[in-house]
């Protein structure tokens, strides 16, 4: 099929042209020249989106944005890592009873950024720069509010030990993993403004430039690692300061992109800095499908902490041996679709922009060449997990023969459907970046909630009666890839049927 609405092409440039009212209000003190010179290369960037090769683009935004996704995966990871060595098993338990917060905390950041970025991408689709720009200064408007309200919650000591509590800390864990926590709740405004800022340099066709930004973080988190936590024996309160100063450095590169340049297609302007009740409803709603991915995933954590509590103190490994060992699962599971969100975030402005500008047989090309990417991503993460499992629990400092070996067992099951999850997540984030927020919600929410969460409940009741072979601890761990197989199925379904409908509106924009 030949694509839908080509001819729009010129009034789309129109918008963008420098010579418009947009380009010649550029700011900056540069010569007019070159002000409108600058602004002509960035419009150029943007309107790639729509005409350029699709395979081409999805591997120029991809690649840096996996890699990024993978930068950003590997905080969790290199702080267990030094911990799991340095402190013990204490230090990995710590770190599983705080991750579901650390997740809450995420979803917070990816509500306001994802949405924004999302809806900033549509804006550009249809030529309307200015309103792009007060999209990303209500973002980070609305990041330094939260932002106030997290730090009040991680240092107000009622709140704390309640989370603490609902991610069922032992009495041995719950100091170390306080300490930690208080931390990250103080620096969360450099995560919101690192993480969640940095896709909108991946929508002004900088996918590079958004790259380096997380690079600079992580290599700063590893440095701080090593230094506070092995050279000074500072613990898990060394890892915590660790990660907000990683933090901290990708958040003074993401503003110097976007308050120190001129030649990009938004701007972070004082002017169009504040809260706007109607576009912030809009940029919640635009990202609640990230945050129901991530409070999803903090809701299960929580009930599997504590079923791990409950079922691994009747069990030979005892209660923190088996936040331990189930924490290093996790960050494993979280590290292994990172690569896969990155497709769905590179995919987020190609899908978002040529939606906008009404080019569905381009939609629908880029849509099944990222689910291709992200299966093939998926097969790789799979056999690197199933043949390595055995390494990866020595690599967190697990030295225990029998934890060893348990840890083993559980990646093997974790992993079952993984080859398949990038379908999934790919076409979740699909309804998102096309304007279709409650779809989005739904398929994001039926891993999570919908069936991991009660068979987390069911499976270790059920199985060990039928299977007395395993015990409630085993039978926890088979809830997750069962989850997995129902959530893909529900999703293959609702693409079928987003199929029908884009053939409906390419006839539709033809005529």
């Amino acid at each position: 099929m030949t694509e839908q609405h080509t001819s729009r092409e010129p009034d789309d440039a129109r918008h963008f042209s420098p010579q418009g009212k947009e380009g010649g209000a550029a700011g900056g003190s540069a010569p007019r020249g070159e002000k409108l010179e600058a602004r002509s290369a960035a419009d150029d960037k943007v309107l790639r989106m729509g005409s350029a090769s699709i395979p081409k683009l999805i591997l120029e935004f991809a690649i840096p944005s996996v890699v990024g996704m993978l930068i950003n995966g590997s905080y969790a990871i290199i702080d267990s890592v030094f911990l799991g060595h340095a402190v013990g098993e204490i230090g990995l338990s710590a770190m599983t009873v705080a991750n579901p917060i650390m997740v809450v905390f995420m979803a917070i950041a990816m509500l306001v950024g994802n949405g924004g970025n999302a809806l900033a991408a549509l804006r550009l689709g249809e030529g309307k720069r200015e309103e792009a720009e007060r999209v990303l200064g209500n973002v980070v408007s609305l990041s330094l509010v939260m932002a106030v309200i997290v730090a009040f919650l991680g240092w107000f000591p009622a709140s704390t030990d309640w989370l603490l509590s609902l991610s069922s800390a032992t009495d041995e864990v719950r100091p170390h993993a306080t300490v930690f926590i208080q931390i990250i709740c103080t620096g969360f405004i450099l995560q919101c403004i690192g993480l969640g800022v940095n896709n909108f340099i991946r929508t002004c066709g900088a996918p590079n430039r958004a790259l380096g930004t997380m690079v600079i973080g992580l290599v700063s988190s590893v440095a701080f690692n090593f230094l506070f936590v092995i050279m000074l024996g500072w613990g898990v309160a060394g890892s915590g300061l660790a990660t907000v100063l990683g933090w901290g450095c990708s958040c003074v590169a993401v503003l110097w992109y976007f308050c120190g340049r001129a030649d990009v297609p938004m701007r972070l302007r004082l002017s169009t800095m504040g809260l706007r009740p109607r576009m912030d409803g809009t940029i919640v709603a635009y990202g609640f499908p990230s945050f129901c991915v991530q409070a999803g995933m903090a809701a299960v954590n929580f009930v599997l902490n504590f079923q791990l509590v409950k079922y691994g103190a009747l069990s030979p490994i005892g209660a923190d041996d088996a936040l331990a060992t189930i924490g290093v699962v996790q960050r494993i599971a979280q590290f292994s679709i990172m690569p896969l969100v990155g497709i769905s975030i590179a995919l987020q402005p190609l899908l978002g922009f040529n939606y906008g500008a009404h080019k569905v047989d381009r939609v629908r090309k880029t849509l099944w060449y990222g689910i291709g990417a992200a299966t093939a991503i998926s097969l790789l993460m799979f056999a690197l997990v199933q043949l390595f499992a055995a390494p990866i629990a020595h690599a967190f400092g697990i030295k225990h023969d029998g934890l060893v070996d348990f840890t083993a067992f559980a990646i093997h099951l974790q992993f079952l459907m993984l080859p398949f999850v990038g379908f999934q997540i790919v076409s979740a984030n699909y309804f998102q970046a096309t304007g279709q927020p409650a779809r989005s919600i739904f398929l994001t929410l039926t891993r999570q909630i919908l069936f991991l969460l009660p068979l987390l409940y069911v499976i270790p009741l059920w199985l060990p009666a039928v299977a007395p072979q395993y015990n409630g601890l085993d039978a926890l761990l088979f809830a997750m890839p069962i989850a997995d197989f129902l959530s893909i199925f529900t999703t293959a379904l609702f693409i079928g049927w987003e199929m029908v409908r884009l053939r409906r509106l390419a006839r539709k924009y033809a005529r």
